[in-house]
């Protein structure tokens, strides 16, 4: 801090005003859009993880509900079919 000067008396935290040009403003501005639009990207990348997590299963479930549902109707067919010949 050693380009820093205090001002005399009242709170140490207390900094000299300094003057900035709007140059220095627009690059602060740009600075601050960036960092939040990296945040947004990686809050978005997280939520299209979590929804291709949840897809899966969505189709692991699909597919074991049909899995099943053909299970049950060929365990009905074999119960049902005649054991007799034609």
């Amino acid at each position: 801090m050693s380009g820093i000067r205090r001002i005399a008396g009242g709170s140490r935290f207390l900094l000299e005003p300094f003057e900035y040009s709007p140059k220095d403003f627009v690059e602060a501005h740009d600075r601050i859009l960036n960092m939040k639009f990296e945040a947004i990207d990686h809050r978005l990348s997280r939520i299209e993880a979590l929804m291709e997590r949840l897809e899966r299963r969505l189709w692991l479930t699909v597919y074991g509900v049909v899995a099943t549902v053909l299970a049950q109707a060929f365990k009905t067919f074999l119960t049902i079919a005649p054991t007799g010949g034609f």
